[in-house]
């Protein structure tokens, strides 16, 4: 580890901040508490807690080790390529390099902030609807070692139902902030208000007087696990509370893509080999498996194939990041809080191949994490889908990739 250390203390500024952020990390890991077996939180429980403070003291603990502002200008890219950080981006006559999944879009797509709408995982909410659509799905563990899901559409203008939909985990919140998206959710807890308050977060809650025109309820499933987004309603939902619909002027990227035509395969001596991947989750046990013929990750959990109601077919994805956080248990409810600017561990898998490497966030709140490998070069993620799993970090063990 020091041998590491010093090498990375040598290279430019970026690898000096990476090297003290996996050190800030470590640390604080070793002082978190562990979680245990409780009963998720319901929507309409979440809105009592007895601190409504706790939260704010977690953020405090980790927030003494987070990333200040960075220059594009320094960072270090691997294969030669220049980081896509703050740069501008490309232009093809009526069409733009999408954020998201770095393949050419139409402008009036690309030029439009994207929404992340929370998804409720548990088993009795499956098969969630119009999930295939989403360009980046992040998943996290929730109270109750249950996981929820949060997806980040482009381009969802022709779905009529999005969901099932859950309530707000700041976390999550922090997550969607990386894309600059219109944060969507049906309820929050006392520990989420301040942060959905915050000028720079734009949310539609159904808990709010917007709420009815942007949420429906279906009669097939039971309460909370019945409630959908639809694109009409969002949209709508979005003129309502007068939200800019353009990507901030200030905003700068969260990845780097491969250019058109190139496929970036992990061949370095310390990637490995990355067929099936399972991120441990205790409830859903969920897993990808590698298919060679169309180089997807195709996704199952609760023992089969994971469906999207809205087209029958099994969700897959182009790359998959595990990205490694501390944690801790807010409350005796079983509230998490999940360091999301810190630093830490991550693996990126695309290809049938995996490397492992450190995340870092720039710009605090309203920046985004980029991912680097072990020398403090910029990892290049393949154009298409990601799928981004986030690790308790104390819980590295149960994750296996072969």
């Amino acid at each position: 580890m020091i041998t590491v250390l010093r090498r990375f203390l040598k290279r430019k500024k970026v690898a000096v901040i990476i090297c003290a952020l996996i050190m800030c990390t470590f640390i604080y890991a070793c002082g978190r508490k562990d979680d245990s077996a409780l009963q998720e939180v319901t929507d309409e429980e979440e809105g009592q807690v007895e601190n409504t403070e706790a939260y704010e003291e977690f953020e405090k603990s980790v927030s003494e080790n987070a990333n200040t502002e960075i220059s594009g200008n320094v960072l270090k890219v691997e294969y030669g390529y220049e980081s896509s950080y703050g740069a501008e981006r490309e232009r093809d006559g009526d069409k733009v390099r999408s954020y998201l999944t770095g393949k050419f879009v139409p402008s009036s797509i690309g030029d439009r902030r994207p929404v992340a709408v929370m998804l409720n995982n548990i088993e009795a909410a499956q098969p969630m609807s119009g999930v295939s659509f989403a360009d980046i799905i992040y998943e996290c563990v929730v109270e109750g070692s249950l996981t929820r899901m949060m997806g980040i559409f482009e381009n969802y203008d022709e779905l009529d139902k999005i969901g099932s939909v859950r309530s707000c985990r700041n976390y999550f919140v922090y997550y969607a902030l990386e894309l600059d998206a219109i944060y969507c959710h049906y309820g929050q807890s006392s520990y989420a208000v301040p942060l959905l308050e915050q000028p720079y977060v734009d949310n539609l809650s159904g808990l709010a007087a917007v709420g009815n025109t942007v949420f429906y309820r279906t009669t097939d499933r039971e309460a909370p696990h019945n409630a959908y987004a639809s694109a009409k309603g969002i949209k709508k939902g979005i003129e309502d509370m007068g939200y800019d619909t353009a990507y901030d002027p200030d905003y700068k990227g969260k990845f780097t893509f491969a250019k058109d035509g190139d496929v970036i395969v992990p061949d370095s001596a310390d990637s490995y080999d990355a067929k099936r991947v399972e991120p441990g989750y205790l409830i859903n046990k969920p897993w990808f498996e590698y298919n060679e013929e169309d180089q997807k990750y195709y996704r199952f959990q609760y023992g089969d194939k994971q469906i999207d109601d809205t087209t029958g077919k099994q969700l897959a994805v182009d790359n998959i990041i595990l990205q490694y956080s501390a944690w801790q248990q807010v409350d005796d409810n079983g509230y998490l809080g999940f360091d999301c600017h810190t630093g830490g561990k991550m693996t990126y898998i695309t290809h049938g191949r995996a490397r492992d490497g450190i995340w870092v966030r720039f710009d605090m709140d309203e920046g985004a994490v980029r991912y680097f490998d072990l020398e403090g070069a910029e990892i290049v993620v393949n154009q298409g889908k990601t799928w981004i799993e986030i690790i308790q970090d104390s819980e590295g063990d149960k994750v296996k990739v072969n």
